[in-house]
């Protein structure tokens, strides 16, 4: 099985990326640090020998770095079954004094890029007549967040991407789920003062994706939220 995994490197996606080479599927993955992707793909080819892991440097508020990395993992895994768009730019503000291009910035990572990324590689899908299309959203899409106001608007709409996507390709037989974390442990949290039962763990979003994954072919699971046991995010 062939999976594509964008931000890659760090944080969800690698526990993403981990859990996904533990369970054979070869990867193609994306992240903004040429010299992180190199290395994260020398370490998954050193400890996964019988699978293939391609890596290229991409930065998603690029629509050309978006258009390239999308040809790049087609030509590498020639078969998409799995896209998993992950890569999220988070910039805390409140609506009133946000810099100018806040918004913007954020739409195009937490939006447009899986806009283009979920219409190409379900085209290929639909040739195949299956796949699987894996959008990490927020408990933001839901609940939004006065300081956090842009970001909550860019994952709600990525949450209503990934209902329309899942309602248009149902009978293509490409599934798609939408996954709600709350707080997580990743950089946007990095030196917080909370312990750890008010941050979810990576590796745990990255379990719920592989249940995902391994339901029969019958079963589509929309939504899933998972949040913190003793926080408020």
């Amino acid at each position: 099985m062939n999976a594509i995994v964008t931000g890659a490197t760090k944080g969800i996606g690698r526990a993403l990326v981990m859990h996904l080479a533990a369970n054979n599927y070869n990867v193609a993955l994306c992240a903004r640090n040429s010299g992180e992707v190199q290395d994260f793909i020398i370490e998954l080819q050193a400890s996964y020998p019988q699978l293939n892991f391609y890596g290229k440097a991409a930065d998603l508020e690029n629509s050309e770095d978006v258009k390239a990395f999308a040809d790049f993992a087609l030509e590498n895994l020639k078969r998409v079954d799995v896209l998993i768009n992950n890569a999220g730019l988070f910039i805390p503000s409140g609506l009133m004094d946000e810099e100018e291009r806040c918004l913007e910035r954020q739409m195009q990572v937490n939006v447009y890029a899986p806009h283009f990324l979920s219409k190409f590689f379900a085209a290929h899908m639909r040739m195949n007549g299956d796949g699987h299309i894996i959008n990490i959203c927020s408990i933001a899409s839901v609940k939004p967040f006065v300081n956090s106001a842009s970001y909550s608007i860019s994952k709600a709409a990525l949450l209503s991407l990934t209902k329309i996507l899942r309602d248009e390709l149902l009978r293509s037989g490409i599934r798609v789920t939408a996954i709600l974390p709350g707080a997580t442990m990743t950089d946007s949290w990095a030196g917080t003062s909370l312990s750890a039962d008010r941050l979810i763990a990576a590796d745990d979003i990255a379990k719920a994706v592989i249940t995902c994954l391994s339901m029969s072919t019958g079963a589509n699971v929309d939504e899933i939220i998972i949040r913190p046991l003793k926080g408020d995010l």
